[in-house]
């Protein structure tokens, strides 16, 4: 009786070791509050960005699509006289780039270590907020690349100001008899250049700097990943946005994210045993470009009024038919290793040939 009492107590204890302890924290614990707040504040900040580069609506692509950019030239046909058949005017579109919208894909993790010492919000927070540095560093770092490669030209002017002034000039003749509202990106050390000189206003976005109507032309967009000594415009009409949508569909339901309606950000967090901490994985892929390449104009800053090199002129040399005289007195020339160098003969030679030079 004994022996029976004492197995059933035995068994007892052995069961208390697999039941759950009291307050445990489950992964699912850990995402929805966290994960849609940073959801959200991301979201905001790319709508804001948005709303900047005058972007009505990001469209929402699967992740591979192609983005063709273009090259846009308009043909007007001659006038004709009266009767005779009207010409047709010709608008050509030729791809000018290629640009695939990928799965933006970013991962982060905290150590239990990290967690202890800060607690389990705190140490998460701060790691997720360099997961939204990596979103807007991609974001950022994808747009200038695209806007530099604009193959429109502008003159070059003096300084900042006289640059832009031609920039604005080539945007109003590229976007003719069209509504539009200009848009530049400058360096910080062009900018800070200007800053040397007077004082300006500036607003942050997603990790951009701008300033509203610069100089009068239109918002700038300040950077110093942005080539110094050269501005860049185009127009907001000019500008789209496009994005994979990572709430909804298989991939938000394979990994468990959290978002929200708009599916531009997907987020989750999951506890790693085999290390001892706790992983972010977010999903984000927002990219912007101009529909039109050579509606991007590029104008240098520094290159107006600097003295041209002068061509060097092309010189022909002459064999003298009847040497006499001092040939270096003459400043006649012979042919040295292929090559024409003055003579510093004061008497002619009969074994060589002598040549004068002419431009």
């Amino acid at each position: 009786m004994n022996r029976c009492k004492n197995l059933a107590k035995k068994h007892r204890m052995n069961i208390q070791l697999f039941t759950v302890p009291e307050n445990e924290t489950k992964t699912g614990d850990l995402a929805p509050a966290i994960s849609i707040d940073f959801t959200n504040r991301i979201k905001q900040n790319i709508e804001t960005l948005q709303r900047i580069l005058g972007v009505v609506e990001l469209i929402p692509m699967n992740a591979g699509t192609l983005i063709k950019i273009y090259k846009e030239t308009v043909t007007i046909a001659e006038q004709v006289a009266e009767g005779e058949v009207i010409g047709l005017s010709k608008v050509e579109r030729k791809l000018a780039k290629t640009i695939e919208i990928g799965l933006g894909k970013y991962r982060k993790q905290v150590t239990a270590e990290s967690i202890q010492q800060h607690n389990q919000d705190r140490a998460i927070n701060l790691t997720d907020e360099k997961l939204i540095g990596e979103v807007r560093k991609q974001v950022k770092r994808d747009f200038f690349g695209t806007i530099a490669a604009g193959t429109g030209v502008a003159q070059a002017g003096t300084d900042l100001q006289s640059t832009m002034a031609f920039v604005w000039a080539a945007l109003q003749k590229k976007f003719v008899d069209m509504d539009v509202t200009p848009i530049y990106f400058v360096s910080s050390d062009d900018v800070a250049d200007y800053l040397a000189k007077g004082t300006i206003t500036l607003q942050t976005a997603f990790g951009f700097t701008y300033v509203e109507n610069f100089l009068g032309l239109g918002t700038a967009f300040v950077h110093p990943e942005l080539e110094k000594g050269e501005v860049i415009g185009t127009v907001l009409e000019n500008l789209n946005g496009a994005y994979v949508p990572s709430t909804g569909g298989d991939l938000a339901q394979a990994f468990n994210l959290t978002g929200d309606e708009s599916g531009l950000v997907g987020m989750t967090h999951s506890i790693e045993t085999d290390n001892a901490s706790i992983t972010t994985l977010l999903f984000c892929s927002v990219v912007f470009f101009p529909e039109l390449l050579d509606g991007v104009i590029k104008g240098k800053i520094g290159a107006e009024g600097e003295e041209e090199e002068e061509e060097t002129p092309a010189v022909t040399y002459t064999a003298v038919e009847e040497p006499t005289g001092s040939p270096a007195g003459q400043g006649w020339y012979e042919l040295v290793n292929e090559e024409y160098v003055l003579s510093e003969d004061t008497e002619v030679d009969s074994g060589k040939t002598y040549y004068v030079a002419s431009a």
